[in-house]
């Protein structure tokens, strides 16, 4: 994959709503942290003000990334947050996981331009939560006029809200949104005690399976788990490594710069968890992983030996031990992935929502998604039915 095209350096105009005051603001590093995180809770990392500056401060995000920082925020009238999203203007749509590249095709042939957009996400993360952080719940329908504002007074053709959390459906709907259906993977704690008790819960030869492959890949290695203080430069240099060789793969180039990593170590190590397999002392792979309030989400994974099934049992095996060793509901294993089903990890719907105003286009994607929709619901019922888990007689 080439690499992205540069963002221009067009100035958004503000929305300038009043009473209460809207405003959009060069980057989250340039709004109260205290506020921020009031409005978006300690629940899900990855809308933290720590997190998103971590991306800024970094130049993952900003620069010729193409993910230009626009977070809107809605004042009340002491002049403190009380609502924001993480809002982008995106010259392209890569690093979403949600994929309009068809959308953008045909709004061209059309004779449209449909970049720059506007994008409501956290960064290359395909984790659901919240988009609209609110910490007045009231300021919903504000939040979301003050996106459309911000579409309408600089022309773009649309804004999208990705891994939307699903009370949040109902709010975009009611503003006239679209709603995109698809589905992820994700392992659920049914008040396990340990591992074994999760694989009582399989099928005769699925725990078989499990066990052997747990065995096989851990053969001659040892497993580290590093999170807090224990956290230094050298592990991140390691990590970095795998990273790049993953990225490389999967996209082309990465997506995160090196100081990400240390950015992260710095303001969030009690929230990260990094997983490494050694042989005889030396990191042979790892897996990078953030923790939630009740989940633990699976990020990013690499290697520099091919060691069948250690992918396995780095990010979703040792994932499982961690969230029924920290009592954590479940656990998120990233986006896509059809052999996360044999292990424990069932569908679950995710959701994003999008606004286009030409009515033309809005119609023809309103179709396109109610197809899609039959499509995902039926292909998540079939799989759902094919999960490792005991049939109830």
């Amino acid at each position: 994959m080439s690499a992205p095209p540069a963002m221009s350096t067009r100035s958004y105009s503000s929305v300038s709503m009043t009473d209460p005051v809207a405003r959009v603001a060069a980057g989250v590093a340039d709004l109260p942290r205290d506020q921020w995180d009031a409005c978006a809770g300690t629940a899900n990392p990855f809308v933290s003000w720590d997190f998103l500056t971590a991306l800024e401060r970094s130049g993952s995000v900003g620069g010729h990334s193409g993910w230009q920082p626009l977070p809107l925020v809605i004042e009340d009238a002491d002049g403190c947050i009380a609502a924001a999203a993480p809002v982008y203007g995106k010259s392209h749509s890569q690093g979403e996981y949600v994929f309009d590249h068809g959308w953008a095709d045909a709004w061209e042939r059309a004779g449209g331009q449909y970049y720059p957009k506007l994008q409501i996400a956290a960064p290359f993360s395909p984790v659901p939560g919240p988009r609209l952080l609110l910490h007045d719940a009231d300021m919903a329908p504000t939040l979301i006029a003050g996106i459309e504002t911000l579409v309408e007074r600089n022309q773009l053709s649309s804004a999208h809200a990705t891994f939307i959390a699903p009370d949040e459906v109902a709010m975009f709907e009611a503003a006239g949104w679209l709603i995109r259906e698809d589905s992820q993977y994700h392992w659920t704690n049914r008040d396990y005690g340990s591992f074994a008790d999760f694989l009582t819960d399989l099928s005769s030869d699925k725990r078989k399976n499990i066990r052997k492959e747990r065995a096989r890949a851990v053969e001659g290695l040892d497993i580290v788990h590093l999170t807090g203080s224990d956290l230094t430069e050298a592990h991140w240099d390691i990590f970095w490594e795998f990273y790049q060789d993953t990225g490389a793969r999967k996209w082309g180039r990465p997506y995160l710069t090196r100081s990400f990593f240390s950015l992260l170590g710095e303001t969030m190590a009690d929230r990260i968890l990094l997983i490494f397999a050694m042989r005889d002392g030396r990191p042979i792979a790892g897996a990078l992983n953030m923790i939630g309030a009740d989940t633990l989400y699976g990020r990013y994974w690499g290697c520099v030996e091919d060691v069948p099934n250690l992918h396995f049992e780095l990010c979703y095996y040792q994932a499982i031990d961690v969230a029924i060793a920290r009592g954590l509901k479940r656990v998120e294993a990233g986006a896509q992935g059809g052999h996360k089903l044999a292990r424990g990890y069932a569908p679950e719907p995710t959701f994003s929502a999008h606004h286009i105003p030409n009515p033309s286009f809005r119609r023809a994607v309103a179709e396109f998604l109610a197809a899609e929709r039959c499509e995902v619901q039926d292909n998540r019922s079939w799989l759902q039915e094919r999960t490792p888990f005991r049939k109830s007689s």
